[in-house]
């Protein structure tokens, strides 16, 4: 008995031509084609030519009008000189596409493939892709190889191949159920893509529980609309290391209408505080990981690591680059019950360095420690050696941000220890009416630097939603700014605390910043310090944005607020100075309930007087007291 297995080497690379791996038949055997001469084929105006089988010709010409197609149950790829080519979308919001009227000359090979259909809620997306990994190996029928150049191709890895797409929608490789490893593979896609939540038109798509997927040593560029480069989906585990991922936004179809639907999402809504239409990585389904370990991950705007519906997912940066090359965009998103790490990783970014949405969101910020990067190896089944390991630096992490640091827009809990510096134009926190548990570890060197001095600032959520369209939900909602005063809420207590509360923790930490709770609605700001010592406002205050008025065209005014200082209504200030705590008041704070250890100090600046009044009368600052009511702090 002779046994056949499909794990030979499928490509020995060519760098001019893909290797068309089945037999290319003439151009005459279509039994459909209306004009057919040689090794050309002419598709006249209102013709249909039906290719039965891959086929090589030296010119293709489609008249306006003219569709070249390919059998029901299959997908029909142009490749000229091995560049994918010529194919849009058959319209906005569809997924069929259609190879384009025009003459295309040189290596021309028509790629008939088995079907790939992936549904994603109410729609099906017929993917095509250069490669298709499954269990067995590369699936030649599902692969449009004559895109795939150079290198070598095999049934458990690719090296240093090379593929290129300029039409629309054409995903680089496809791995399902599988594992497989893309060494050094060089990726360019320029053209839209159609749903990163499927990942149509993305470069790389690890999908399925079955499936690891390690990505070494790439080089990912595209350009166009929702053209992702590395999706992991469906309980995948996809590795990205010593890799360069970079997205730039594309040209949204002039008929396009923003929507938070996600079958028809094709950019990000506004209501975010972002622009933008392509991010660079997702992490959707259940159970899906995504790690990625000394690379550099960079978006145009929009995001970098992206985390979007699922559960129990989890994402990871480990000695990387990431961030956002426009002036707006988010390093990390964190929704459902997603935990998110980044480790010993700099981040450059528009807007935040994450987006915490809820609501069970676990995020950390920290060093990348032997400890801790093992722990992870073997949790997150990462696969690196002993020598790997070994050759890890151990590096702090350094957020650079544009405009906040860390936004909340849903519950959430985030931790930044070791020697993390978060540096931001505006405030550190922004918390947009949210329960928070916020931990901040400066024990070893861990920083906090604010441009604008304010380092949690807490208001309403200025999200104005999305508004029912035609049946649809669109993003043409307004933010209105509320007039007049908060009325008194007589069931909330803003002396107490509320497991609902936005509330955070300063550990062994000096800070210099200002705390601000602008709630209309109940809900309390929670702080306390262990070992700190923080020098500023701690206030209620009423929180205005610079505008009045908040739409798609206006969407960089959100979150941005001016303070006015006065007594809680519905937004009590709390404050717990612990063992070793010091706060230095620099302005007047109002606040609802401050419990100072026997060993912690409220004072001024030197050269001041700081003077406390519980409710109108006052009151001597005691160490080891507890106060409650209406308190009032002034410096003269």
């Amino acid at each position: 008995m002779t046994l056949i297995t499909r794990r030979s080497v499928l490509i020995a690379g060519t760098a001019t031509a893909g290797a068309v791996l089945v037999p290319a038949v003439s151009a005459t055997a279509a039994p459909t084609a209306k004009k057919a001469s040689g090794t050309r084929i002419s598709v006249g105006s209102g013709e249909t030519y039906t290719v039965t089988a891959t086929t090589r010709v030296s010119e293709l010409t489609i008249a306006t009008g003219g569709k070249i197609v390919a059998p029901d149950g299959s997908s029909l790829s142009l490749t000229v000189d091995g560049v994918e080519t010529g194919q849009l979308l058959t319209g906005t919001g569809a997924t069929a596409t259609l190879i384009q009227a025009g003459t295309y000359r040189g290596d021309v090979v028509l790629t008939v493939a088995a079907a790939n259909e992936v549904t994603y809620q109410t729609l099906t997306f017929p993917f095509r892709q250069a490669v298709y990994v499954d269990g067995d190996g590369v699936v030649k029928d599902k692969s449009v190889l004559a895109a795939v150049l150079g290198g070598k191709l095999t049934d458990a890895y690719a090296r240093n191949v090379s593929i290129t797409s300029t039409g629309e929608c054409f995903d680089g490789v496809y791995v399902q159920d599988a594992t497989y490893t893309l060494d050094r593979p060089s990726i360019s896609l320029t053209g839209n893509g159609r749903s990163d939540f499927a990942g149509y038109g993305a470069a790389v798509v690890g999908d399925g529980s079955s499936t690891t997927l390690v990505v070494d040593g790439a080089r990912i560029d595209t350009r166009g609309v929702v053209r992702t480069a590395v999706i992991a989906d469906d309980g995948a585990n996809v590795i990205v290391k010593d890799s360069v991922l970079r997205t730039r936004n594309g040209v949204l179809p002039a008929d396009y209408r923003a929507t938070v639907e996600t079958p028809y999402m094709e950019s990000v809504p506004w209501m975010l505080g972002l622009d933008g239409n392509v991010r660079a990585t997702n992490l959707i389904g259940a159970n899906s990981k995504a790690t990625y370990l000394n690379s550099t991950i960079f978006s145009e705007t929009w995001g970098a690591l992206s985390v979007e519906g699922g559960s129990g997912l989890k994402l990871t940066a480990i000695n990387s680059h990431f961030g956002n090359t426009g002036e707006y965009g988010y390093g990390t998103y964190a929704i459902g019950d997603a935990t998110v790490r980044v480790l010993g990783s700099r981040l450059d970014v528009g807007s935040y360095a994450t987006i915490i949405a809820g609501p069970a969101a676990v995020v950390h910020y920290g060093d990348s420690t032997k400890a801790a990067v093992s722990a992870l190896n073997t949790e997150l089944e990462l696969g690196l050696s002993k020598a790997e390991l070994a050759s890890i630096p151990v590096r702090n992490t350094v957020v650079n941000s544009g405009h906040f640091g860390y936004m909340f827009f849903g519950t959430g809990q985030l931790t930044l220890d070791g020697g993390t510096v978060i540096n931001s134009d505006r405030a550190t926190f922004l918390n947009k009416g949210q329960q928070t548990t916020i931990s901040v570890d400066g024990s070893q060197g861990a920083r906090l630097n604010p441009r604008d001095g304010i380092i949690l600032q807490m208001i309403e959520l200025d999200d104005p939603g999305p508004v029912p369209v035609d049946g649809k939900m669109m993003n043409t909602g307004v933010y209105t700014e509320p007039t007049g005063d908060p009325t008194k809420d007589a069931s909330f207590d803003p002396t107490a605390v509320h497991a609902t509360d936005g509330a955070a923790t300063f550990n062994s930490i000096a800070l210099k910043g200002d705390f601000y709770n602008g709630m209309r609605k109940g809900k309390n700001m929670v702080l306390t310090f262990e070992g700190s010592r923080v020098e500023g406002v701690i206030s209620a205050t009423t929180a205005k944005h610079r505008v009045s008025s908040i739409d798609a065209s206006t969407f960089y005014e959100l979150g941005i607020v001016t303070n006015t200082v006065g007594a809680a209504v519905n937004n009590g200030a709390i404050v717990q100075l612990n063992s070793g705590s010091t706060w230095t008041v620099t302005g007047t704070s109002y606040l609802t309930r401050l419990a100072l250890a026997a060993d912690a100090t409220v004072r001024a600046p030197r050269g001041k007087k700081v003077t406390l009044t519980v409710d109108g009368t006052v009151t001597a600052i005691t160490a080891g007291q507890t106060y409650t009511g209406a308190l009032t702090l002034t410096v003269a």
